[in-house]
């Protein structure tokens, strides 16, 4: 099965460059380009892609907006593409809000390129993904703003997961993917899948990103680890 990526980016060196790497791949079909947000999200509508790489700073109209438009389009508009937001910043306040919208995840843009292309197949499967400085400059954010006796609610709710969720959960929070929680816990990489939605939907969380943010402030894992 063949991904349709579009590529939405002020910088046209950026795009070409991005363009060549994903339509060297046999599974990735690259359907269109656009320098700002207004025309991403038009280009998105027309094109139908399964996955938008999205810059977060741009003019006319930034990445947070335009994902905004995409995650969330009108009535009437069906199509909900997945959104990787792509920054050249270890983290800024765009990542928070990005996240909220749907934002599938980022990735930095200075990523070697077979990061970039295994991103866009982990985000066309359905998984979320944050670099791990990323997540990490992230969550430390997140845990600074909160103090320890904030966390005693979330820690109760742990007390809802087994064991095993509870491993899966921990590394989710340290940015890893269905693939590598299963190579880590020699677990099928579909049994690993099952897990995550039982985390989810015990804890009442939306997505992975969330789940992210919940197990530093229940104390799950600590900033640094």
């Amino acid at each position: 099965m063949t991904t349709r990526v579009i590529i939405v980016d002020d910088q046209a060196m950026v795009r070409a460059g991005f363009a060549a790497l994903l339509a060297a791949q046999s599974d990735i079909d690259v359907v269109g380009e656009a320098p700002d947000g207004a025309q991403g999200v038009e280009l998105s509508r027309r094109t139908h892609p399964d996955v938008v790489l999205m810059d977060v700073r741009m003019p006319e109209m930034d990445g947070l907006e335009a994902a905004r438009r995409l995650l969330s389009p009108p009535p009437g508009v069906a199509h909900r593409p997945r959104v990787l937001m792509l920054t050249t910043f270890d983290v800024d306040d765009y990542v928070y809000e990005a996240l909220r919208a749907g934002a599938s995840g980022f990735l930095l843009k200075d990523a070697p390129p077979a990061d970039l292309i295994a991103a866009v197949r982990v985000v066309a499967s359905g998984d979320a993904l944050l670099a791990p400085s990323v997540t990490r400059r992230l969550i430390a954010d997140f845990a600074k703003q909160r103090p320890p006796t904030s966390r005693g609610k979330p820690a109760l709710r742990l007390k809802g997961l087994t064991e095993r969720e509870t491993e899966v959960l921990t590394l989710i929070a340290r940015g890893q993917s269905n693939a590598e929680i299963a190579q880590t816990l020699v677990l099928a990489e579909q049994t690993v899948k099952t897990h995550v939605s039982r985390v989810l939907t015990k804890l009442d969380l939306r997505d992975r990103a969330q789940a992210v943010v919940f197990a530093y402030e229940s104390g799950l894992v600590a900033p640094g680890e």
